[in-house]
């Protein structure tokens, strides 16, 4: 199985969520540090539907720019994935992509529902 995790390597559920992939029997990681290898618009829009969110569900609030921004309240979808876009780390992490689906896992044990 494949899998394609997008990190974030200061993040200890991004940590925790990749060592549980690598422990993982006949697993192959692809790992995206996405701070270095930004989103584009259409993989997060991909990336939400398959996980069953909203661009709001998969914002992360708490150490970044989202109140700054103004995209706590009243802010729409489009006018936050345009800032995802461009600030990588509004995106909550980590999301996690195999066969079998998207999960954003948190926490991290969320990743066992992908293998």
């Amino acid at each position: 199985m494949n899998a394609t995790i997008w990190h974030n390597p200061d993040c200890g559920t991004s940590r925790k969520t990749l060592a549980l992939l690598q422990e993982a029997p006949d697993v192959t990681v692809k790992i995206i540090e996405y701070r270095k290898q930004p989103f584009t618009r259409a993989k997060l829009e991909q990336l939400f539907k398959d996980a069953g969110l909203t661009p709001r569900e998969a914002l992360r609030t708490r150490g970044s720019p989202a109140e700054e921004l103004g995209l706590i309240d009243g802010a729409s979808a489009d006018r936050i994935l345009d800032h995802m876009v461009e600030h990588p780390i509004l995106v909550e992490r980590p999301f996690v992509e195999t066969d079998k689906g998207v999960r954003l896992c948190r926490p991290q044990e969320k990743v066992l529902e992908l293998l």
